[in-house]
């Protein structure tokens, strides 16, 4: 999944930083509410973390910008601010979520995991498609005959992202702007191995390939058959 984070405490970025790709977070950081209102206005993000008190431009009016253009990416809000009037105006403005500085990390991963889940129609953190049981918090994944399979960090990502977007055709480039962070994106075919390492795991036919359009994992098994 890839998240956008816009916070100018370059520590408190590299902090959440660790954290979130241990999540199975890909991150991309701006530092400065210009940088991070054009970063989401140009490129597609899964969520986007955003501190209120920005540099250059605040965080309400790049949220504002944002939904204003059409992007609806889940928003968890953070602020060093606590009057009970701007988490109002942050949620009228478009945010998901809020949380007050300062916090525990732990609380930030968990909200922000159930907003990407609710975003997608799952409630639980068990994510169940196609007869495989997905666990994010464990990043294990059972099979269809109940087999559990520990997963790598880039298994689980590439797995979580096909997941969520069930019977959707996805490219290689999109696979791969979704699993790698941006200076580290990978040549497009290292997916197809990546790819080919599930389907050992989970059986053949549970990610299809569409010639000239990539990969689909279809929400059910009859739909895999």
């Amino acid at each position: 999944m890839r998240l956008l984070l816009v916070e100018d405490d370059v520590e408190l970025v590299e902090r959440l930083k660790s954290s979130l790709k241990k999540a199975g977070y890909a991150v991309e950081a701006a530092f400065d509410g210009v940088d991070g209102e054009f970063m989401g206005l140009e490129e597609t993000f899964d969520a986007a973390i955003l501190d209120l008190g920005l540099p250059k431009k605040p965080g309400m009016e790049v949220l504002k910008h944002w939904r204003q253009a059409g992007r609806d990416m889940p928003v968890l809000i953070l602020t060093a601010r606590d009057a009970w009037h701007e988490r109002v105006d942050g949620l009228k403005a478009g945010a998901d979520d809020y949380l007050g500085k300062p916090f525990h990390v732990e609380e930030l991963v968990a909200r922000l995991e159930a907003l990407v889940r609710r975003n997608h129609g799952h409630a639980s953190s068990q994510l169940e498609i196609a007869g495989m049981q997905l666990d994010m918090n464990l990043q294990t994944v059972a099979d269809a005959q109940g087999q559990l399979h520990q997963l790598t960090g880039t298994e689980f990502r590439l797995l979580r992202y096909m997941m969520l977007n069930a019977d959707c055709i996805l490219s290689k480039t999109e696979l791969s702007e979704h699993v790698y962070e941006e200076e580290h994106l990978r040549d497009s075919n290292v997916i197809e191995v990546y790819i080919n390492r599930l389907r050992q795991r989970l059986g053949k036919d549970v990610i299809l390939t569409r010639r000239g359009q990539g990969y689909c994992l279809p929400s059910s098994t009859a739909s895999a058959s």
